[in-house]
């Protein structure tokens, strides 16, 4: 869509993501050798498995740019929010998004919920969702189908260590804590950026509170809800948190039982569907996020069986690599991304 608009107006387009494993290898394969796109990703260093890294970096197209951050996923986030927030600099660039900061990735990924619920008899009856998310705006995207008319008994969310978005459920409190490093990389996360998303539709919609919520949390670091959200928020959410031991018991379990191998994000979101599904028998959907070759040594590690890459990515693991190393620094992003678009443009002339 953006090149088709692009290409329409004679415009040109920046794109800034962060990524904790998934979102930008999808986005970089979208982007590649667009002649009206210059994207830069966010990555985590040595947070990503080698294989998430490797399906970015070595991704050669000169329209394509890989920084590795110094920092998190939650300090990735926060840098390319901070570089939309700085309004002379988003002009300059003519910066754009495409991970879940942009609406239109939760408005495509609505689409899953409606598919997938068709496949098992809605919207005749009811369905139920299990899904894996750290930043949740998968399960964000659930919220809005049900809100367009989509008949759902359970909105189920899986955590790992990271459990905010789980302490927030049992709690009504949503608190910043250290990140842990764990075998489900695309999860270690905070701050759930797309939950301030949910507080705006449960809160009636009220911009302005939901903005000195905000304000409050970035200087304190924790906020909470009253108990007429968190009815709200129990009537149509619920969650499990899994361990890294807990996620490879079940990546074991279902490669003993069915041969299957799962990646342990999907792992966590089985493992949410079986502790929290209640007795309703409406049918259970769990969102699989990813595939295991991505996690090799986990996967390998919980199940005996080393899982293989795909075809076309079978020489991965040789490709020639490119990234940069960045501080953890706002300014520092900033002068890359304008410093590597005025070489392209000189280069191009």
């Amino acid at each position: 869509m953006f090149d088709h608009i692009l290409r329409k107006r004679g415009a040109r387009i920046t794109i800034a993501g962060a990524t904790s494993g998934d979102t930008g290898s999808a986005a970089i394969e979208a982007c590649r050798d667009r002649e009206a796109i210059e994207i830069f990703i966010l990555h985590p260093e040595g947070k990503v498995s080698e294989v998430q890294r490797r399906q970015m970096t070595t991704v050669l197209s000169d329209n394509v740019h890989n920084i590795a951050l110094q920092g998190t996923f939650d300090d990735c986030q926060s840098t390319v929010k901070a570089l939309f927030d700085d309004s002379e600099f988003r002009d300059r660039v003519h910066l754009s998004a495409v991970n879940s900061i942009n609406w239109a990735r939760i408005l495509a990924q609505v689409v899953y919920y409606f598919y997938s619920a068709l496949q098992v008899g809605g919207p005749d009856k009811k369905v139920s969702f299990a899904v894996p998310t750290g930043n949740f705006g998968n399960v964000f995207a659930g919220f809005a189908a049900t809100k367009m008319g989509l008949p759902v008994e359970q909105l189920i969310i899986g955590s790992n260590a990271n459990d905010v978005l789980i302490r927030f459920i049992e709690s009504g409190k949503m608190e910043l804590r250290d990140v842990v490093h764990t075998i489900s990389p695309s999860m270690d996360i905070g701050i759930s950026s797309n939950f301030e998303r949910l507080l705006f539709e449960l809160s009636g919609r009220d911009g302005k509170k939901v903005s000195e919520i905000m304000a409050g949390f970035g200087k304190t670091g924790s906020y909470a809800v009253d108990d007429e959200f968190m009815k709200n928020v129990s009537a149509r959410f619920d969650g499990a948190r899994f361990d890294d031991s807990a996620t490879k018991e079940i990546i074991r379990d279902v490669y003993g039982s069915n041969k299957i191998l799962l990646d342990p994000h999907s792992a966590i979101g089985l493992g949410a569907a079986r502790a929290k599904r209640n007795q309703s028998g409406a049918p259970m959907i769990v969102l699989a996020t990813a595939h295991p070759a991505k996690f090799p040594d986990a996967v390998m590690d919980a199940s005996g069986k080393r899982p293989e890459l795909p075809g076309h990515l079978a020489d991965l693991l040789e490709r020639p690599e490119r990234s940069e190393t960045l501080e953890n620094s706002v300014s520092v992003v900033g002068n890359y991304i304008e410093q590597t678009l005025s070489q392209r443009s000189k280069n191009k002339n």
